[in-house]
């Protein structure tokens, strides 16, 4: 298995993945997202960028993110999505992909490393503690909806 860097050509494979988080949420008619649009945000727009789990030539995991920013900080990694297929889970796929993020944030110099985990999720929840993360219970998350 390889942690690298997505490459033009992957969006496909993590689209799928993308529809198999949305699956595990429960939210699985939720996703307007193509590949075409997401490999034009990755790699034509750089919107955000991945990293992703290969195993032979299958995406097994990926980490989406995006640069942030804060007031009090200034430039800070934002993580979208981590998410890795049921079958490869409890492998240390995640784990990597998380290290490879932080190791990102720290070579940029970020400030913090922010993302989003539902208050249901406990495995994920037990994952990020494990990693020394801070989970906040103060905020309280405000969107609005464009399309």
């Amino acid at each position: 298995m390889e942690i690298r860097k997505a490459k033009r050509g992957d969006e496909v494979q993590i689209m799928e993945l993308i529809h198999g988080l949305a699956a595990f949420e429960n939210e699985p008619d939720e996703v307007d997202n193509t590949a075409e649009l997401l490999g034009k945000d990755l790699f034509d727009d750089q919107v955000c960028e991945a990293f992703v789990a290969e195993e032979g030539d299958q995406i097994i995991g990926f980490g989406l993110f995006y640069t942030s920013y804060s007031t009090w900080k200034g430039p800070c990694l934002y993580l979208e999505d981590l998410y890795v297929r049921e079958s490869h889970r409890r492998l240390g796929v995640g784990g990597l992909l998380f290290d490879r993020l932080v190791e990102t944030a720290k070579e940029r110099n970020f400030a913090r490393m922010d993302w989003q985990v539902l208050d249901w999720n406990e495995p994920a929840i037990d994952f990020y503690k494990k990693k020394g993360a801070r989970l906040d219970v103060e905020w309280l998350n405000g969107r609005l909806f464009f399309r």
